[in-house]
């Protein structure tokens, strides 16, 4: 008669993870083999054919292309030695893959037989020619772009924020405010360009207003929810420990709102880059939004693609270095929303 104990049915379950894992890491190991193919037939790509412009990146990317297949092959056949690293390259082999086999179709379809028309669809060497050849132009429009958007968020942010608590915490507040909200909030901060332009005295001023107005209003409504959402009994707990008005408001009311404030939060980082882009387009003249009308104007449009990818990559750290000040913050929720 066989037995079966506890410990020989964990041990069975190790064995199967394992094999699992080993399985996995095969899968990853191909694949990243399958990703240095593809990298390096896009260097094929820009250094077999000749160029039907004049495009003076070309050698450049394919020698960079050959390097980045050989930094991705290395990174995970030797995934288990580079620890993190090794791990991150790994698990972002698929989209390695199909990052290569776009840049080779765009290469061949651009630079090489000419299938898209130009200047709409510049090929992938005359981006990299304009973050080499316009470099001090695109920084100081990202430097300027960031200075108005940080303004104009913090600004938004803050006074979203204590407006939130007050209409959550005093009916009184919220008596007054509340219309106000109403009648102001739902209406785009682009609509009210006209009118900001006339009323401050420079187009930056009047850009960081409406900036702050399209952070303020998700962020205030938010909030807001989050207070008036605090159960009565944490409350009557911290009055029945002697708690005062202040400390009910700093120690529960705002700890307990807290993830609906980041809510706010990420939809006024949204709202916030949208308005920054209108406004330079129209009123300021420096950063990213000048940028792609100056681009526009002269049919730049590598210049106007170099731009929207480094817009989409701040916007991305911003929100990446929120999540971080989220996951510090609401450490109960680490991990449950990812980006």
């Amino acid at each position: 008669m066989s037995t079966f104990s506890l410990s020989d049915n964990g041990a069975a379950t190790g064995a199967v993870k394992a094999s699992a894992w080993h399985g996995i890491a095969i899968s990853r190991s191909w694949t990243g083999v399958a990703a240095s193919i593809a990298w390096i037939g896009f260097g094929l790509s820009c250094l077999v054919w000749t160029d039907v412009g004049d495009w003076s990146r070309t050698q450049a990317l394919g020698i960079a292309a050959f390097v980045i297949a050989a930094l991705v092959l290395v990174s995970t056949l030797a995934a288990s030695g580079l620890g993190e690293v090794g791990r991150a390259v790994r698990q972002r082999t698929p989209w390695l893959v199909a990052l290569g086999v776009f840049l080779t179709l765009w290469e061949v379809a651009t630079a090489k037989f000419a299938w898209l028309p130009l200047p709409f669809f510049p090929p992938p060497q005359a981006i990299i020619e304009v973050y080499t050849d316009d470099m001090p132009k695109l920084f100081a429009s990202v430097l300027a772009s960031v200075k108005l958007q940080l303004a104009g968020y913090v600004i938004g942010a803050a006074l979203g924020f204590v407006t939130g608590v007050a209409i959550g915490w005093s009916t009184s507040v919220g008596y007054w405010v509340h219309p106000v909200m109403r009648f102001i909030g739902p209406l785009p901060p682009t609509a009210l360009l006209p009118i900001a332009f006339f009323t401050f005295p420079s187009s930056w001023s009047a850009s960081t207003f409406l900036i702050a107005l399209g952070t303020g209003f998700p962020v205030t409504v938010l909030t807001w929810s989050g207070v008036a959402s605090v159960g009565n009994a944490y409350y009557d707990v911290a009055r029945t420990l002697g708690a005062k008005p202040s400390f009910l408001v700093l120690k529960v009311a705002i700890p307990a709102a807290l993830p609906h404030v980041f809510v706010g939060l990420f939809m006024g980082l949204g709202s916030s880059f949208a308005v920054l882009v209108v406004a330079e387009m129209i009123g300021v003249k420096a950063g990213l939004g000048w940028y792609l009308q100056w681009a526009q104007g002269w049919a730049a449009y590598a210049n106007m693609y170099a731009a929207l990818i480094v817009m989409s990559l701040l916007c991305s750290g911003a929100i990446t270095l929120l999540f971080r000040v989220r996951d510090r913050l609401l450490v109960w929720q680490k991990g449950v929303v990812r980006w």
